[in-house]
């Protein structure tokens, strides 16, 4: 039971093709969620600018995600090394998936180190 679990996590998965792109969806919805209530609860002071509380969750969560989502990339690009075929390309797809999707974290969160949370 737990070796066939353990295949089915594996990173030669072909579910891996859309785990970056999920943990991206669950990132945006989370962050632009958050950022939507803090604002409505505790807006903050106008006159401090992007350097807020709310910022500051907002680019540690961020940061959290590009991290874990590199970390799964890099565990592809390990596992593509060490099988040919249709699990080396299941593998090296998912790990380019994977860092786009890290990449995507980077650039919508960018705005949030120069921009006040709540315009």
């Amino acid at each position: 039971m737990t070796q066939r679990m353990t295949q089915r996590l594996h990173l030669t998965h072909p579910g891996h093709f859309v785990g970056g792109l999920i943990l991206w969806s669950i990132w945006f919805v989370a962050a632009y969620g958050g950022l939507s209530v803090a604002c409505a609860v505790v807006p903050p002071d106008a006159a401090r600018g992007a350097f807020t509380p709310i910022n500051a969750s907002l680019l540690l969560m961020s940061l959290l995600t590009v991290v874990l989502i590199a970390a799964l990339a890099w565990g592809c690009f390990r596992e593509a090394r060490l099988h040919r075929a249709r699990r080396h390309f299941n593998a090296k797809l998912s790990a380019w998936l994977y860092l786009f999707s890290a990449l995507a974290v980077v650039f919508v969160s960018t705005p949030m180190v120069g921009l006040p949370p709540c315009l």
